[in-house]
């Protein structure tokens, strides 16, 4: 996730913004993604600046209406309507898409290469995907891209907690499920039916245990068994049951129980071994999956002579 700044400079510099917080990747072995959040409550009037031109899309989640937005491509207004909160925009880069900025904003944008819909198809041994089909000023009603946005907003405002594993996988799904929808994907499903063999799911499963705080990357853990991330993605849950930021989730778990046996170790000690950012992440986690705060997990353990710590 290096660069992420310079790249939500890029994105919101034609927005007039200061700060636009945002997360990089590289999932797949020539794409960078990226999602950048824009948001101006008070933002300077008039028609945005222009991106550099690029062989790219942006998929844009709004989080707040906007109506009579005014859409321009190639340096021409081409629609006038209206913007709803929580539909999906696309836009593609060649067209030097703007807008006119004259009342508050706030939108996620996908960054979504053509590099990355070629990796896409290539790994689901299918066509080339041509262009994806949208109209300028036209909103998606996608359930898909909201539940992952709302996923990634999450991380964008708490980046330590989002470890890199989670954000790959974020990623990943949403760039296989924009070429699916709007780019008319259909996978080979001859392909990958399999699980990981066993001495993959031994090395890979080492990998992810060697790291509970999820610094590596889905591409650097699929590398090594010379698998395309999706493919591995594919794999790994065919073989476990669960994509692989999942199940690193719950061995962080498992270790933070082994941890908690140990009467006098303070929460946060437990929470930054385990791998969590810290004992609020900690908390919140464990009490999702497991039902019970961290401390009440201990006490009854204990027999209930545990304090929380």
């Amino acid at each position: 996730m290096a660069q992420a700044g310079a790249f939500g400079a890029k994105l919101g510099q034609p927005l007039n913004l200061k700060d636009a917080p945002s997360l990089i990747t590289r999932t797949l072995r020539s794409a960078e993604l990226a999602v950048v959040e824009t948001r101006d409550d008070n933002p300077v009037q008039g028609l945005c600046g222009s991106l550099p031109s690029d062989d790219a899309y942006l998929v844009s989640l709004k989080f707040r209406d906007y109506p009579d937005c005014e859409c321009w491509e190639r340096g021409r207004c081409v629609i006038k309507a209206d913007i709803r909160s929580g539909a999906t925009y696309l836009y593609d880069l060649k067209r030097d898409p703007r807008y006119v900025i004259d009342k508050p904003f706030h939108s996620l944008f996908f960054y979504l290469p053509r590099s990355a819909l070629d990796d896409i198809a290539k790994q689901s041994g299918a066509p080339r995907i041509g262009e994806l089909a949208y109209q300028p000023g036209i909103g998606h009603d996608d359930a898909i891209v909201r539940h992952l946005g709302a996923s990634l907003h999450h991380a964008l405002h708490r980046p330590n907690e989002a470890n890199q594993l989670f954000v790959d996988h974020m990623m990943l799904a949403l760039s296989a499920h924009v070429a699916q929808v709007y780019g008319g994907l259909r996978r080979n499903t001859d392909l990958a039916r399999g699980g990981l063999a066993s001495w993959q799911m031994k090395r890979a499963c080492e990998r992810l245990e060697s790291d509970l705080g999820g610094s590596l990357s889905l591409q650097q853990i699929a590398a090594e068994f010379d698998l395309s991330v999706s493919h591995f993605s594919r794999a790994f849950r065919m073989s476990t049951g669960l994509p692989p930021h999942q199940w690193l989730l719950h061995q962080r778990i498992k270790a933070a129980k082994q941890l908690l046996s140990v009467r006098d170790l303070p929460l946060a000690e437990i929470a930054i071994s385990a791998g969590f950012a810290n004992q609020s992440h900690f908390t919140r986690v464990f009490s999702s999956l497991v039902g019970v705060s961290p401390g009440a997990w201990r006490r009854e353990k204990h027999g209930g002579s545990e304090t929380e710590t």
